[in-house]
């Protein structure tokens, strides 16, 4: 399985709702992504089987450390994406939506240089 834009909401998802509550089910993926539990269920098998997810004998879900390293790393270009554009002047909800759509796209390289401009900016304002 490929780390498409979609597994990386899944697996970006299990990071977000394992900081706000102590077990992840399939139910709350399917809570806050929107989707049908059928969907959820297919798309968690398939992390399961690509190391991504373990799935615990109480149905907990839980990253592997190759799906955390993917969070972590859509988590992050998300919060200094959304953080970025509302520094711009975007409003939040906007700013929310477009680094969503970008965070996936971005190459590495022209990532690693907007979080080092954004830092720079943030710590000349204060």
């Amino acid at each position: 399985m490929a780390i498409t834009e979609a597994v990386e909401n899944y697996l970006e998802t299990i990071l977000i709702l394992s900081k706000a509550q102590p077990d992840v089910h399939a139910i709350d993926i399917c809570s806050y992504l929107g989707y049908s539990r059928p969907t959820v269920s297919i798309i968690l098998k398939k992390m399961k089987d690509e190391g991504l997810v373990n799935v615990d004998s109480d149905n907990h879900i839980t990253l592997t450390d190759a799906g955390r390293s993917v969070a972590v790393r859509i988590y992050d270009r998300h919060e200094t994406l959304s953080a970025f554009f509302m520094f711009l002047g975007v409003s939040k909800d906007v700013a929310l939506e477009d680094a969503c759509k970008v965070e996936h796209d971005l190459s590495d390289e022209t990532f690693a240089l907007i979080k080092a401009h954004f830092h720079k900016l943030e710590e000349a304002q204060k």
